[in-house]
């Protein structure tokens, strides 16, 4: 009786959230520019607004025309003061947390989380449940237990900010109302050492009724692999009820067959796009491709079209001026003080009404050493057509160039760890080749022209991409292995471990 009474509350509080989110969808742009406006107004007295004249600013392009384009670099003179407990420098007040991140130029960043901004951190991910319930008109998984995978939620201070990883902050504002059925132990998500808190969640869960499962894909096959390594079943077989699998962080394709084999059978997927600096989108129809882009939830987006991205004169476009199918770089300005922030993602939008969208790679994330500007999209939907194509199971790979392949021309190197190699390595190559030259243009005339020779594959041992993480002491955490390089940096450490 409690367990049906439970479902029938969960299920009517989906169906009015998903009704109340109909002004926000139908009038993103209007809302999208007041929201710009209010958050300047908001920020007038403080040293960033009042060095960048806020008080003029009365359009979007006032804005634009005074706050250029900011990266971490640009804005750690300000983050500085702030971490020193000054008031009122990037936004009102002190901000609530620091959000910790590892920066590959600035060392660790401090990202500031607002006590504005934070709610919409948990509104995110409350507002993609309430979306797949309404969607699946069912919410049985709110009887059993559920897990989340995250970073530590231990916290240090910073001149009295509270400091920690995004997902350990988080962990701190779980609605109460699924703390009695949340896993794991709060003790067992205190500990640091990645692989010794998988095991011990493997322990705490293998024998619970798990329903939903949520943390980012290489973490999800980690916790997987250990159980059916375990028990020497599917992961279905020894959660029969599990109904949902929430996901963010990555794109959740290049996973995907992976996932399905381990899980043995069917299990709905609902895919977000969280971060330090915000809960950008999630999917808002598990059947279908995209996420919801979440235009009132104190963040104004911009976008710049990928090829302009770093010039000065680079095109700021708002939603307005978007064009589907086209890479975008993401650009921010957050309820927490973040002006016109560079992110680091792109994006591309597959819908308008309403505004959904891609992740389609990273702006740092590319392969340009010969001019051809390959982007993680690119080679994730090769990778996909492949192995279609010629069946395999891919646990993870990494592009790299080589330039200065001696006595032939250079080409680019795809380092890949495989579960189950296709039965021709060779044709599986050649395919792959054929379908990137077939994404991209710029490739495929280096290849025709005979500036570059055809791609070639390096297969990695089992485990190889964990156990250089591991070396690097990067294992789990927040840290993902780029698809793509436009350098050797990670080829080079990561050649130890071919075949």
């Amino acid at each position: 009786m409690l367990n049906f009474l439970k479902k029938n509350i969960a299920l009517a509080w989906a169906k009015r959230h998903v009704l109340q989110t109909k002004n926000f969808k139908n009038n993103a742009e209007r809302l999208q520019e007041e929201l710009l406006l209010t958050l300047v107004k908001t920020a007038e007295k403080t040293l960033f607004g009042r060095s960048h004249d806020f008080e003029n600013i009365k359009t979007v392009k006032d804005f634009q025309e005074k706050v250029k384009i900011n990266d971490y670099e640009d804005l750690k003179f300000y983050i500085e003061k702030v971490k020193k407990g000054q008031r009122d420098i990037l936004w009102i007040g002190t901000p609530e947390y620091f959000a910790k991140t590892s920066g590959t130029t600035s060392g660790s960043k401090y990202i500031p989380i607002s006590k504005e901004a934070m709610p919409f951190q948990v509104k995110g991910a409350q507002s993609a449940l309430f979306h797949y319930i309404a969607k699946k008109n069912n919410a049985d998984f709110v009887t059993g237990k559920m897990i989340f995978l995250q970073g530590s939620p231990e916290l240090e201070e910073v001149y009295g900010i509270k400091t920690g990883r995004l997902s350990g902050i988080v962990a701190h504002h779980i609605p109460k109302y699924l703390q009695k059925n949340r896993l794991p132990s709060w003790e067992t998500n205190l500990i640091d050492d990645w692989e010794t808190k998988v095991d011990k969640i493997v322990k705490e869960t293998e024998h619970e009724n798990m329903t939903l499962i949520s943390g980012i894909p290489p973490w999800l096959i980690m916790y997987f692999e250990k159980l059916t390594e375990k028990h020497g079943k599917k992961i279905k077989q020894l959660f029969p009820n599990l109904q949902l699998i929430v996901t963010g962080g990555v794109n959740y394709e290049p996973y995907k067959d992976k996932m399905e084999y381990l899980l043995g059978e069917k299990v709905d997927i609902v895919q977000t796009f969280p971060a330090s600096e915000g809960f950008f989108a999630f999917q808002d129809d598990y059947t279908k491709e995209g996420l919801l882009l979440l235009t009132n939830h104190g963040i104004f987006y911009e976008f710049i079209p990928l090829e302009q991205f770093g010039k000065p004169d680079a095109e700021r476009l708002t939603l307005k001026d978007v064009e589907l199918n086209k890479d975008y770089a993401l650009i921010l300005t957050t309820n927490s003080g973040l002006w016109a922030y560079s992110i680091g993602d792109v994006v591309r939008f597959i819908d308008k009404n309403p505004y959904r969208v891609l992740v389609s790679g990273r702006t740092k994330h590319f392969t340009s050493a010969f001019g051809e500007h390959v982007i993680a999209f690119e080679v994730e939907e090769a990778m996909k057509a492949t192995v279609e194509k010629f069946p395999a199971k891919v646990t993870e790979f990494h592009l790299a160039p080589q330039v200065n392949a001696e006595e032939e021309l250079p080409y680019h190197e795809w380092f890949i760890e495989f579960e189950q190699e296709p039965q021709d390595l060779n044709q599986f190559k050649e395919e792959l080749d054929i379908q990137l030259r077939n994404r991209n243009t710029y490739y495929d005339d280096l290849i025709s022209g005979n500036i570059l020779q055809k791609l070639k594959i390096s297969r990695l041992k089992k485990n190889a991409f964990n156990e250089y993480a591991k070396s690097q002491g990067k294992l789990g955490g927040q840290n993902k292995t780029p698809r793509l390089a436009n350098d050797r940096k990670l080829a080079d450490l990561i050649e130890i471990y071919k075949v």
